[in-house]
């Protein structure tokens, strides 16, 4: 058999399943089969797959049952299976030609389970230096994005500018941090705030304080809901990745660099790896007062200079994260893994 089985890690689409169902693109193009496994949910990560034309296999949507569900039906597969984050790799743990990939920080709580779930595997994959270098034996598998296409210079905003948030509304995505550092402005240097997504992966009392914390911000905050990032990236000027939780990449940040728009981040994690050295708008993650600042620059620098970020943002992303360099990397570990088309 010579389709790759790919095993998803939960049945809603988060970051993980993104770059699920960009591997199973890639591996599309590249001449292989590919299939999907994984919990079944409505408007998931199958539906997603099973529309763009790929054979899926549905198991419990409970995580647990998910998992021992897989661990038996998985006996009678032969080929590779790429395991796209830790559930399906430990319930496939001490099975062979597997990839572990690792699409987060596993906490301190997971670390013996990630041990276990390796057990076998022909590689471990992260998506960036810094969650490699915490994952011992780890090869880096940047993330890549999909090319919006040509992007013209936005014209200037009359008012406010507009800067925009994609992601999950959660504290440790920043969102209580940005309305404080917003808070704190003076009405008329304040950004229109732009919200793009939901308090999806999230409980009511974290919701809450999210929604206490933009409160103040009043009508200077509009929320668009679950859309594509194109959608939002057309309403605004730069977006904000603040987070407090360090990031094992930054998805929504190199839609952004592919996109054009001037971005903003703090140094969580691979943050900084993601934009590269010389990118104007980095601050201390979790400090309102920095995040602030770093705000102010950006409001205030010139149109010109907007432009001339954005462009080297693009050119970042087209080396690094754009579909042509990942479909490079990964047919460079296939070969390593001696996965070739029939």
């Amino acid at each position: 058999m010579n389709d790759v089985l790919l095993a998803a890690n939960n049945g809603e689409v988060g970051g993980g399943e993104v770059m699920l169902l960009a591997t199973a693109e890639v591996l599309r193009d590249l001449g292989l089969g590919a299939e999907v496994v994984g919990p079944d949910a409505e408007g998931g990560v199958l539906d997603h797959a099973e529309a763009a034309g790929f054979p899926v296999h549905r198991l419990a949507a409970d995580r647990r049952r998910y998992a021992r569900e897989l661990r038996d039906w998985h006996r009678t597969r032969t080929g590779l299976t790429w395991c796209h984050g830790l559930v399906p790799s430990l319930a496939t743990a001490g099975r062979r030609h597997r990839v572990v990939h690792l699409h987060q920080l596993p906490s301190r709580a997971h670390r013996a389970a990630l041990l276990a779930a390796r057990n076998g595997a022909s590689a471990t994959l992260a998506p960036s230096r810094w969650l490699a270098a915490r994952v011992s034996g780890a090869a880096v598998l940047p993330n890549w994005t999909a090319d919006p296409g040509p992007v013209s210079p936005r014209p200037p905003h009359d008012g406010a500018p507009r800067l925009g948030f994609l992601g999950r509304h959660t504290v440790d995505k920043g969102l209580v941090v940005l309305a404080e550092a917003l808070a704190g402005l003076p009405d008329r240097e304040r950004p229109h705030l732009v919200l793009a997504g939901e308090p999806r992966f999230t409980d009511a009392s974290t919701a809450r304080r999210v929604a206490e914390a933009l409160e103040p911000l009043g009508d200077g905050v509009e929320r668009l809901g679950w859309v594509e990032p194109a959608t939002l990236f057309a309403h605004v000027d730069g977006l904000v990745v603040p987070s407090v939780a360090p990031e094992a990449f930054g998805l929504s940040g190199a839609e952004a660099m592919a996109a054009g728009v001037p971005l903003l981040v703090t140094d969580a994690g691979a943050l900084p790896e993601l934009v590269g050295p010389d990118h104007p708008w980095v601050c201390a993650a979790g400090d309102a007062d920095a995040l602030r600042d770093t705000v102010t620059a950006w409001a205030r620098t010139s149109r010109h200079e907007l432009t001339s970020v954005a462009a080297a943002q693009r050119a970042r992303w087209q080396d690094e994260y754009s579909p042509h360099a990942g479909r490079d990397r990964v047919a460079t570990l296939l070969r390593d893994l001696h996965v070739h088309p029939a």
